[in-house]
């Protein structure tokens, strides 16, 4: 018999990187994926809104984005961690990674209700992310409403705005 496994959700710090570009680079394509040198510039502006499972150390699954009073998510934003205010009242969602070990099994719900709850207890007016066509049901169950298409063309892809507004 295996021993359970320790769960822990935390946020994110520097020595981080290179798991996170790791995990970055297998769920996302290339024109997709956050590059190197664009997570370093978020951990060090926002480690706060890096939110990370752990699977007794090892990093399961991750979201990430910031906090700011423009409402709706913008391409200039994934890149411009300048734009971060602690204080914003949307928090921001840039990336729900789960690395392919750990897919299928729940993990990235798990943590989205952790996102969600400090979030509201943060005293965000809600939260917004774009995703494509096949994962607006998966948003949906935890409240998000379909704006529409979205005016992105991150990655040159077709993107659905979801919030979900407290």
């Amino acid at each position: 018999m295996t021993a359970p496994k320790t769960w822990t959700i935390r946020h994110a710090t520097l020595a981080d990187l290179d798991a996170l570009v790791a995990i970055e680079a297998e769920c996302f394509p290339a024109d997709e994926a956050a590059s190197r040198e664009s997570l370093q510039a978020r951990l060090q502006s926002y480690p706060e809104c890096f939110w990370l499972l752990t699977d007794d150390g090892a990093i399961a699954s991750f979201i990430n984005g910031f906090a700011t009073d423009r409402p709706d998510l913008t391409d200039d934003m994934y890149d411009d961690a300048t734009q971060h205010d602690p204080h914003g009242q949307w928090q921001m969602i840039f990336g729900v990674d789960t690395a392919p070990l750990y897919q299928h099994h729940g993990y990235a719900s798990m943590l989205m209700q952790q996102v969600i709850e400090d979030s509201r207890e943060r005293g965000r007016k809600g939260l917004v992310l774009t995703c494509k066509d096949r994962l607006v049901g998966f948003y949906e169950r935890f409240g998000y409403k379909d704006e529409g298409i979205s005016e992105s063309t991150h990655g040159n892809v077709i993107w659905h705005q979801m919030r979900l507004t407290f």
